[in-house]
């Protein structure tokens, strides 16, 4: 008789890059990440069977958007608040979360 104790897991792996402002919350914790397949034999990872498309992930909202998503909030959001550092419009006199004068 014989048993194979294994499987497929995955694993969320970061892409070696700075992490940038998230959209979401305002916080420095928007990582490029994507998430991989391995083979496990005995929940040991033996190698890996399948490398997932990358996408940015928040740690602190767990917001999760495409890379293409990110290019099109950069350009329709340029300014940061400097109390809160969150995300505004350029048009905006003071910032709609902290209430902060932009100018």
């Amino acid at each position: 008789m014989f048993f194979f104790i294994g499987g497929i897991t995955s694993k969320v792996k970061k892409v070696a890059e700075p992490p940038e402002i998230c959209p979401g919350c305002g916080h420095s914790s928007l990582y490029r990440v994507r998430i991989d397949h391995y083979l496990n034999l005995f929940f040991i990872p033996l190698f890996p069977v399948k490398k997932g498309k990358p996408f940015r992930l928040c740690e602190k909202c767990g917001l999760e958007m495409p890379d293409e998503a990110l290019s099109q909030f950069e350009r329709s959001f340029t300014g940061f608040c400097p109390g809160c550092g969150r995300t505004v419009r350029p048009e905006y006199r003071f910032c709609p979360f902290c209430g902060r004068s932009l100018n």
